[in-house]
């Protein structure tokens, strides 16, 4: 019988996000197979302590942290990079997204995922939640990339129901696949594929944004949900007019409507709640545990406005972090939202104080897990949980940060990662105990196939759909 791998990483700074909240300077951790079996500083692992044959990687001068988890992103849409630029939600999707998502054909969501997941990869995310796979994009394309590239994976199918809020002048191209996107459709992708690839792939249920529609027809995926234990995410109370649809449509608040659809709970996330009734709409949230994905640098683009984080926070709300897409995001690196997140809401109100980077950190690792009902597994770094980490290499940027410093009131490591590192300055990713980025590059994946790939298949979805980037006003292109 052959014994699971080790290896022993050594002489990191460690921010464990565990619950004595603690960061362990000159750290060490040992993993065995996906898990991690030891915790602590270097010198309590001597050599005997360590299994025959372990691997040994010392990461000196580097942070070592939870992997990072965006609770709310569109894998299929970083195809669209840059084709929606400078355009109110309203028009964003009803002229250019819509449009664009409705003409994918063959393996362009294959591609678009591929796409996405190694941008996530190399800049430290390595679980997400898709929040609306649309059916043109293939769901079996994306449970394909996500199979080969070992990220972690939560997958929101999209069901939605018929635009029916004709005073919005609402037209959804992507409703030609209305059969495809039904409550069956999506319980049947739960049972192909919810707990593929050793469990690094759980199924959602992704549900269409309220307009009109029925809120009985809401409350048949509410049900489901719970009949099934299945987890529910949704765009709510986005854009400006958001708060007035709830009020006309239904004579409800958004919290209101999903409590009554039952479509609230501890698996639940609602993206950017940014239009909320904070007297009644907090409460709401806090006694059932449902969480916010709050999306910072998506919602001040498409100008739908500032989420009351901090009320939330002070509230007991369990906030996340999510990037969205690519179309109003224009990156997947969770690290400039976390940066965003740790200076947006203290200028928004005159208040330096608020939403420090230690919480910003727990928004983006225990928070995300606790928001995907997979607390127990990710989100820190403990001993017994899924060997799911980063390694960050501040350079530069973030000079003159000193481990040896640290006690004695030098610079923190968590406002390093927070305020002064991005994306480009990862330099390992582990997920489920396997090195998925080493030294900065991407170890399962090809990035320039993919590139390449993502050039050739985006010429011919924007000539189906006839959408095309708008060029600067007053600029030519010669």
């Amino acid at each position: 019988m052959t014994s699971e791998p080790s290896t022993f990483y050594k002489h990191a700074t460690i921010i464990t996000i565990n619950p004595n909240r603690e960061v362990i300077l000159d750290g060490a951790i040992l993993v065995t197979g996906s898990r991690i079996v030891g915790v602590g500083k270097t010198s309590n692992f001597p050599p005997s302590f360590l299994p025959p044959n372990t691997k040994t990687i010392s990461l000196s001068g580097r942070i070592l942290l939870p992997g990072l988890i965006n609770t709310h992103s569109h894998l299929a849409q970083s195809l669209l990079r840059g084709l929606a630029e400078d355009l109110p939600l309203h028009s964003w999707l009803c002229d250019a997204i819509w449009p664009l998502e409705a003409s994918y054909a063959e393996d362009d969501g294959y591609v678009a995922a591929r796409l996405t997941i190694a941008e996530m990869l190399k800049s430290g995310t390595t679980c997400f939640l898709e929040s609306m796979l649309t059916h043109r994009s293939g769901f079996e394309n994306v449970v394909r990339a996500v199979g080969e590239s070992g990220i972690r994976a939560c997958l929101g199918k999209l069901v939605k129901f018929e635009e029916s809020n004709k005073e919005l002048n609402i037209t959804d191209p992507r409703d030609k696949d209305m059969a495809s996107m039904s409550i069956t459709s999506m319980l049947s992708a739960h049972s192909t594929y919810h707990g593929s690839f050793n469990d690094r792939l759980h199924v959602w249920a992704a549900a269409g944004t309220p307009r009109g529609s029925p809120l009985s027809s809401h409350l048949g995926i509410g049900e489901t949900c719970r009949e099934h234990s299945i987890g529910l995410t949704m765009h709510c109370a986005e854009a400006p007019k958001d708060l007035t649809i709830y009020r006309d449509s239904y004579g409800l608040t958004p919290m209101q409507f999903c409590q009554q659809a039952k479509l609230t709970g501890k698996k639940t996330v609602l993206a950017h709640m940014v239009h909320l009734d904070l007297s009644i709409d907090l409460p709401i949230l806090e006694a059932t545990g449902t969480t916010v994905a709050h999306n910072p640098n998506s919602n001040l683009k498409l100008a739908s406005g500032i989420a009351n984080v901090p009320e939330m926070l002070d509230g007991g709300v369990n906030v996340s972090l999510g990037t969205d897409g690519a179309p109003c995001g224009n990156t997947y690196d969770m690290f400039r939202e976390m940066h965003l997140a740790g200076i947006l809401h203290k200028g928004a109100n005159l208040d330096a104080k608020l939403v420090g980077a230690e919480t910003v950190l727990e928004m983006a690792t225990i928070n995300g897990a606790r928001a995907l009902g997979l607390e127990r597994e990710i989100g820190s770094i403990e001993v017994g949980k899924k060997a799911d980490f980063v390694v960050v290499r501040p350079g530069l940027n973030a000079a003159p940060w000193d481990e040896g410093q640290v006690v004695d009131g030098g610079l923190d490591p968590m406002t390093v990662v927070v305020y002064s590192c991005s994306g480009s300055d990862v330099e390992m990713v582990v997920v489920d105990g396997e090195v998925l980025v080493e030294d900065g590059k991407l170890v399962k994946m090809d990035e320039g196939e993919i590139v390449e790939a993502a050039k050739k298949l985006i010429k011919g979805i924007r000539e189906r759909s006839g959408i095309k980037a708008v060029n600067r006003k007053g600029w030519k292109y010669v």
